[in-house]
């Protein structure tokens, strides 16, 4: 089974058509977007190639593979255009393992749930924590709005393992479980 983790697209139609054929070259058996999915935030700049319908038209093409949770950047609106369900968490068992996944904005190192793997974005710096007591802390970084050295990146979850690639295919994070 493969899963494409991706978080923070905040409307970026470039960054979805990149991502949209990595889909179509990889074929994961499901997507998991971790909210922030069309509208920018008041404090952000707007992303390259910003076009929100655009961004909700690509990701509607691949509705039955995607699962999808509420960011703080989300409103009901948003819902209005996806032709997926938008839960505020998802949680699900792969090879034998918890795994939550959230959009990150109440996460902290203090808080974080027990679980074997949680997947959190919110703040676009991609990062594999498995220093955590209760967890392993997955953030994915963000297509739309990148804050680190290694530009657009999303997380592969295959097999046993979990890895952050740059949205040019690139591994750029790896752990084993």
């Amino acid at each position: 089974m493969k899963i494409f983790v991706a978080s923070d697209i905040h409307g970026s139609k470039h960054y979805t058509k990149k991502f949209a054929k990595l889909i179509e070259t990889e074929n994961p058996d499901q997507i998991i977007l971790l909210g922030d999915l069309y509208y920018h935030g008041p404090r952000n700049k707007f992303p390259k190639g910003y076009n929100p319908k655009e961004t909700a038209n690509i990701l509607n093409g691949y509705k039955n593979k995607i699962k999808c949770v509420k960011g703080n950047c989300d409103a009901e609106v948003d819902q209005m255009i996806s032709s997926f369900e938008i839960e505020d968490q998802y949680e699900t068992t792969i090879n034998g393992k918890t795994f939550l996944f959230v959009h990150g904005h109440k996460l902290d190192a203090e808080n974080m749930p027990n679980k074997d793997f949680t997947f959190g974005g919110h703040t676009h710096i991609p990062v594999i924590n498995a220093d955590l007591k209760n967890t392993t802390y997955v953030n994915p970084g963000s297509l739309g709005l990148p804050k680190s050295k290694d530009g657009s990146t999303f997380a592969v979850i295959e097999e046993n393992k979990i890895s952050i690639k740059s949205i040019n295919g690139k591994v750029l994070y790896l752990v084993n479980f």
